[in-house]
């Protein structure tokens, strides 16, 4: 069975607005959840901080997830079902995959890393 990685990067639409819909939830939380449940006092007044404080930490994440540029998103493991490809076949199919996998590199399209993780993988199917 053949393991693919991909990873997912929500939306920056999706992630704006569930940011915005966050900052929404901080104020409904600074200005009527904190107010009515301080007049009860105790375990109340713990949970108007509470429901404030997780939508701050829902609205940083959204808005991390559209504008951050460091953000890749979660990664997600498919596996393939499916024989393996005899190894004697694979001799001049590698051969073009490479080439094509040097063209790529050639035109600015793929990584050195990327290129050598891809080469490697090739090589190793041999």
């Amino acid at each position: 069975m053949a393991r693919k990685r991909v990873t997912y990067r929500p939306s920056k639409t999706g992630s704006a607005f569930g940011g915005i819909v966050g900052i929404i939830f901080i104020l409904i939380g600074l200005f009527v959840v904190i107010p009515a449940t301080s007049m009860a006092g105790g375990f109340a007044m713990i949970f108007g901080i509470l429901w404030t404080a997780i939508a701050a930490g829902i609205t940083v994440m959204n808005f991390y997830q559209a504008f951050g540029k460091k953000y890749v998103g979660p990664e997600i493991h498919i596996e393939e079902e499916g024989e393996a490809r005899p190894a004697a076949s694979a001799g001049p199919d590698a051969k073009k995959r490479l080439e094509q996998l040097e063209e790529l590199k050639k035109a600015g399209l793929v990584t050195e890393e990327e290129y050598r993780k891809k080469r490697a993988e090739i090589l190793g199917e041999l």
